[in-house]
């Protein structure tokens, strides 16, 4: 019976009775069980994870690891999550940041940033307003929400401007010195527009740069009305106060309405991507502040799948920094990255609903996977959205294009994936959830690479107007036979 004992041991889960045998002895002298608990205790502290720095960002005094100061200047340098806020880390669109600058001192004008998200607006704001703080400006940094109101965020502008800058208040009255401001002259009702142009009017000695980040968020048009209406206000009477905006859109319009009011008033950019130049000035920025240096193979890697993406380019910097240091080294290597690559698409699947899951994984059994990557890249700047022209940019041939273009259709009218848009530029087509466009383009520039590099023919950009690259056909199945994508609904997704 003792194979049924030890059955039944192991499946409620207890070690199964031994029963000693004549002339053996089953149990350890004293000295030597205490011993080996000691060191299965040691191996299993050493084992467990454990929090490399202290919430102080000081390297633990647990720890015996040579590496551990590397791991936190590395996490210093590259903060893919975060926007730069120390100007020794910001690398590249210094060009960029200069017009900015003379929009607001030489023309006097309020600047609008737009652009795709993750391309570096947030990151631009902060270098801009530290630039503008050595100038003695006074800054105010308003992050936007949903339920923001024109109201709520003037008092708090209102609130850190000191009464010291107040034309009706000299330097040595009461109220300066006890430290008011110019919230304290604000009446309680709702302010409006001129009310607030009428206060920031009186502003003397100083200048202020009001900075409104993340303003796609706010949903009452109330406010965007509002904004636009104080910039009039502002611009119109030449008082020393003005605004930043910055938010995601594909143009100016969708971002702030009313423009044709105050056009005149104001300067717009589109933040373009970044240049392959640029992107490699940032990888080598982080190489200077963290001490791990990437060879030149891993360095391309990174340039050609950031796809001029400063945040692509810092995560797998980040991970890939990561990667070499848990194996006892500050070079990384092309290994690293693809690791890094890996870890990266593993994180934007997860951001992928079910439905475009399966999609995207039938969309690989028929051969259109990789292609569609690539027109995520040239989407991915261009609010999801590509056109025949992009097409015409891939396949070297007009009938390749033709079979690709009517594979996108099939797509678009099943809603795999894609979906038309008619805009003012014609018809173009649009990934329908935007977590997939990164995910495509990784898995795409992963591939073509890796392929690329076994012919040293690495190209750092998509594929653009004449470009020849050889692609995968797609496979277009008969008209009559069961298609070779079929929405998520057709493949048992509820």
């Amino acid at each position: 019976m003792s194979w049924i004992n030890s059955l039944m041991a192991r499946s409620f889960g207890r070690k199964p009775k031994t029963t000693p045998q004549p002339g053996f002895v089953f149990s350890p002298a004293p000295a030597a069980r205490e011993d080996t608990i000691n060191k299965k205790t040691a191996a299993s502290t050493a084992a467990f994870p454990r929090f490399q720095s202290t919430a102080g960002d000081q390297l633990s005094p647990r720890l015996n690891d040579r590496f551990a100061a590397a791991r936190i200047k590395l996490r210093s340098a590259f903060t893919p999550s975060q926007p730069i806020t120390d100007k020794r880390m910001f690398a590249g669109r210094i060009d960029v940041l200069t017009t900015l600058i003379r929009s607001l001192e030489d023309q006097r004008v309020h600047v609008i940033l737009y652009g795709e998200r993750g391309i570096g607006k947030t990151s631009l704001v902060h270098v801009l307003t530290q630039a503008a703080e050595e100038a003695r400006y006074i800054v105010v940094y308003c992050s936007c929400g949903a339920g923001s109101n024109f109201d709520e965020i003037f008092r708090a502008v209102a609130a850190d401007v000191p009464l010291l800058f107040h034309r009706g208040f000299a330097p040595t009255a009461d109220a300066a010195e006890k430290g008011g401001t110019l919230a304290d002259l604000l009446p309680p009702g709702p302010l409006s527009p001129r009310l607030v142009a009428d206060l920031f009017a009186k502003l003397t000695g100083t200048r202020l740069l009001v900075v409104l980040d993340e303003f796609d968020v706010c949903e009452s048009p109330d406010f965007r009305r509002n904004i636009a209406e104080l910039i009039k206000n502002l611009s119109d009477r030449s008082i020393r106060t003005q605004l930043v905006i910055a938010g995601v859109a594909a143009d100016l319009t969708e971002l702030v309405q009313h423009i044709p009011s105050i056009r005149r008033n104001i300067f717009a950019l589109q933040v373009p991507k970044m240049s392959a130049a640029e992107i490699s000035h940032l990888v080598e920025n982080g190489e200077e502040i963290s001490g791990v240096t990437f060879d030149k193979a891993a360095l391309d890697y990174i340039v050609f799948v950031a796809n001029g993406s400063p945040y692509f380019a810092s995560l797998l910097s980040h991970h890939s920094g990561l990667t070499a240091i848990d194996n006892g080294r500050v070079k990384v290597t092309l290994d690293d990255v693809s690791t890094a690559v890996d870890q990266a698409l593993a994180e934007f699947r997860g951001r992928i609903s079910k439905h475009s899951q399966a999609q995207i994984d039938q969309a690989a059994k028929s051969g259109v996977r990789h292609v569609l990557g690539v027109m995520a890249g040239a989407a991915l700047f261009n609010s999801g959205r590509f056109d025949g022209r992009d097409v015409d940019a891939l396949y070297p041939s007009a009938a390749n294009a033709a079979t690709f273009k009517a594979t996108i259709d099939e797509l678009a009218a099943k809603h795999v994936l894609l979906e038309v848009h008619e805009d003012e530029y014609g018809r173009g087509y649009r990934f329908s959830e935007e977590a997939v466009l990164p995910y495509l383009w990784i898995l795409a520039a992963q591939k073509r690479f890796l392929e690329n590099r076994k012919t040293a023919d690495v190209r750092l950009e998509v594929p653009k107007p004449g470009d020849k690259i050889a692609v995968e056909k797609p496979q277009l199945q008969d008209k009559t036979a069961q298609p070779a994508i079929t929405t998520g609904r057709a493949a048992g997704q509820s």
